[in-house]
C-alpha cells in the first residue's frame, strides 16, 4: 500500500467515528503530521476527547490520558522518585508524560503551575524531574482538548502555551445529516475499541520525513512572509506573529501538500490551514469586532498573491 492509500484508509477510519467533520479530521491529521501538538476546543458533547483518542489509535502509538482538574500536581505529569527499602535508593517512577500521545483532557481546567510543566515536554520532547532531564518516547505529541474558557472552573491558557500548540481547531455542532447517523448509530467509544492502527509509529515517523521534503518555492514562502508581515502591521492584530509561528505555518503547509498527493506547497494550502495555525496565538485590535478565526480570514483577503 503506498503512502496516499495509507492516508486515505487513515481519513476514511477517522471519519467513521468523527461523522460529518471531513475538515478538522483532515487539519488534526495534517498537524500530526507536521510533527506538532493539537488543540482542540470546543464545547463540551460535540467529540473532542472522541476525536484525540481516535487519532490516537489510528496512529498506532501508545498513549496515555490525563483528567485536567485545578488539584492536578506537576509531579502528578511527570512522576515522582520514590524511596523503596529494598533497594535502599529512591527509584523513579515516570507519569503519564512518558507516552507517545499525551491525550491532556480539559487542560485549561487545570492551574497555570501544571499547565507551565508541560512547557518543556512540548518544546524539547525531555522533562526535567528533580535535577535530572529525561527524554520523552519518539514520537511524541499532545493533544489537548480544552472547554470555552467562559465556563465555570477555567483558567486561560498562557500566551506561551498556546504557541507550542501547532493548531487549535474546533469541532462545532454537526449538522442535521450527521447527527442523525449520531443518533441511529453505534456508541463511539464503543467503536474506539475495534479501531485498528493504520500506521505504525516507524511509518508515521517515516511520512514526517515526507512532509519535511515537500518543496516550498520562493514565490510561495515569499506569501508566508506577506501574510506574516500583515500580521505584524497593527492593522489586524495588537502582536504580530513570531518566527516560530511562521515556521509552523509552512510545516502545517506542507503536510496539507501531502494529504493532496502533491510535492510542493500552494497558496490553497497556506490559506486553508492558515486559520487554524495561527488564530490561537492572536489577539485582533479593539475594533474590529471580528475573533481570531474570522479576522485571520479577512487578512487573507486582503493579502494579494505574490
Amino acid at each position: 500500500m503506498d503512502v496516499q492509500q495509507k492516508l486515505k484508509a487513515l481519513l476514511g477510519q477517522l471519519n467513521t467515528v468523527i461523522v460529518g467533520k471531513p475538515d478538522q479530521v483532515r487539519d488534526c491529521v495534517a498537524c500530526l503530521l507536521a510533527g506538532g501538538h493539537l488543540l482542540i476546543e470546543d464545547v463540551p458533547g460535540v467529540g473532542k476527547t472522541t476525536l484525540a483518542h481516535a487519532l490516537a489509535h489510528s496512529f498506532g502509538l501508545q498513549f496515555s490520558r490525563v483528567q485536567f482538574t485545578a488539584d492536578l500536581m506537576p509531579s502528578d505529569l511527570s512522576g515522582v522518585s520514590i524511596y523503596e527499602r529494598g533497594k535502599e535508593t529512591f527509584v523513579f517512577h515516570p507519569g503519564p508524560v512518558f507516552a507517545q500521545v499525551l491525550l491532556a483532557d480539559e487542560i485549561n481546567r487545570a492551574s497555570p503551575k501544571t499547565q507551565s510543566a508541560l512547557l518543556e515536554a512540548m518544546e524539547e520532547k525531555q522533562v526535567t524531574v528533580e535535577g535530572e532531564t529525561r527524554a520523552l518516547p519518539s514520537p511524541f505529541f499532545v493533544i489537548a482538548t480544552q472547554n470555552p474558557h467562559d465556563q465555570l472552573g477555567t483558567f486561560a491558557l498562557p500566551e506561551s502555551q498556546l504557541d507550542r500548540f501547532l493548531m487549535r481547531i474546533s469541532l462545532g455542532y454537526p449538522d442535521r445529516a450527521a447527527e442523525r447517523e449520531l443518533l441511529n448509530g453505534r456508541d463511539r467509544r464503543e467503536m474506539l475499541e475495534t479501531l485498528e492502527s493504520t500506521l505504525s509509529a516507524i511509518e508515521l515517523q517515516s511520512l514526517q520525513q515526507k512532509v519535511l521534503a515537500v518543496h516550498a518555492s520562493e514565490p510561495l514562502l515569499d506569501y508566508v512572509q506577506e501574510l506574516v508581515a500583515a500580521t505584524r502591521s497593527g492593522r489586524w492584530f495588537l502582536q504580530g506573529l513570531s518566527p516560530r509561528a511562521g515556521i509552523a505555518v509552512v510545516r502545517a503547509a506542507k503536510a496539507q501538500a501531502l494529504l493532496s498527493g502533491r510535492d510542493y506547497v500552494a497558496p490553497d494550502d497556506v490559506q486553508s490551514i492558515l486559520p487554524q495555525t495561527v488564530a490561537h496565538r492572536l489577539i485582533p485590535v479593539g475594533d474590529a469586532g471580528r475573533g481570531p478565526v474570522e479576522q485571520v480570514r479577512a487578512m487573507v483577503e486582503a493579502v494579494s498573491l505574490p
